[in-house]
């Protein structure tokens, strides 16, 4: 529970920047407005969009503001915030089997460009799922970065877990084989793979995943397979786009979002899950081991909206 707390205070401060973006936007309409009327939507309209939830998303909410507002019979702008905010709200949920493959020996295949941090993550993860009495086995399947399986393998000690890996410009495809295998030797819970980041090179890279997902059905066809793409947060709509083009190589079926301390364009975050229907699942908010965390829309939004969870009265729940 310390930890849960200390977490939410982390990404709280982490979301200093958006909050001045999007939040202190939103207070200044509710509170400047004195009736409900296009102007207002207008502005509303806009300060989400440069807080980076994107034309689509915005347009959703606004949309279900209006219906909202029209069957509940509202008048006042500020009584919108909190129709407004438990709309945003509604925008992140993820359902209740997001995390399915803690449950069942899994795959865990990792995608995203080169410095986004998808190297630290899957070690942040690594560690997170060794604590919690899962066994880990990491494979390096990055053969084409120069220092990739050394900075995983650095990641794989501190977390204490197993690696696999392969000389740098190898066959990526043969030390995920040489993984599956070990993994199943060693009765791993969680395979977790790196892979190369070369989006400006899409067919390459198409090939590449192609040639991973065969050989993990193939040879690994009990295990429970999950696709995340890592995202850097501070890039915005340009994480939006990546995302996108990753889910047009493989499938995607979750977001690890990265950098969100220290950026005013943690909005992203409701868009990517909005437009795209792919839930994000991890959010980081720092260089330490344990600021990778599960994504928890409640917490997210509160953080946002500057709403703590002991002051609700529910810091227990």
């Amino acid at each position: 529970m310390a930890e849960k707390k200390g977490f939410f205070k982390r990404l709280a401060e982490g979301l200093t920047k958006t909050r001045n973006n999007i939040a202190s936007g939103f207070d200044q309409i509710f509170f400047g407005y004195d009736v409900i009327d296009e102007d207002f939507y207008e502005e509303l309209e806009e300060t989400m969009i440069m807080g980076d939830l994107g034309v689509r998303t915005t347009e959703k909410i606004i949309e279900d503001l209006k219906d909202k507002v029209m069957y509940q019979g509202i008048h006042r702008p500020e009584e919108c915030r909190k129709v407004l905010i438990e709309s945003i709200r509604d925008q992140m949920k993820t359902e209740e089997t997001a995390f399915e493959f803690e449950n069942r020996t899994s795959v865990l295949l990792i995608v995203g460009v080169n410095g986004v941090g998808k190297t630290t993550s899957i070690g942040k993860l690594a560690a997170s799922f060794h604590e919690n009495g899962k066994k880990v086995v990491l494979a390096a399947a990055d053969t084409f970065r120069a220092a990739a399986s050394e900075q995983l393998e650095a990641w794989a000690e501190r977390a204490n877990v197993d690696i696999i890996s392969g000389q740098e410009g190898s066959d990526p495809g043969a030390v995920v084989y040489d993984a599956v295998n070990a993994a199943k030797a060693r009765h791993a819970d969680i395979l977790l793979v790196d892979t190369a980041g070369r989006l400006h090179n899409k067919k390459n890279l198409m090939n590449e995943l192609g040639k991973i997902n065969r050989i993990l059905q193939s040879e690994y066809p009990e295990a429970y397979q999950e696709t995340l793409v890592v995202l850097d947060a501070t890039t915005g709509q340009n994480a939006l786009a990546q995302a996108r083009e990753f889910g047009e190589i493989t499938p995607v079926s979750g977001i690890i979002l990265t950098k969100m301390d220290g950026t005013a364009k943690g909005g992203i975050a409701v868009a990517i899950q909005s437009e795209l229907g792919i839930p994000v699942k991890y959010i980081g908010v720092g260089e330490r081991i344990d600021d990778l965390q599960k994504f928890d829309a409640d917490a997210f939004v509160d953080a946002l909206f500057e709403r703590s969870k002991e002051e609700d009265g529910d810091a227990d729940a």
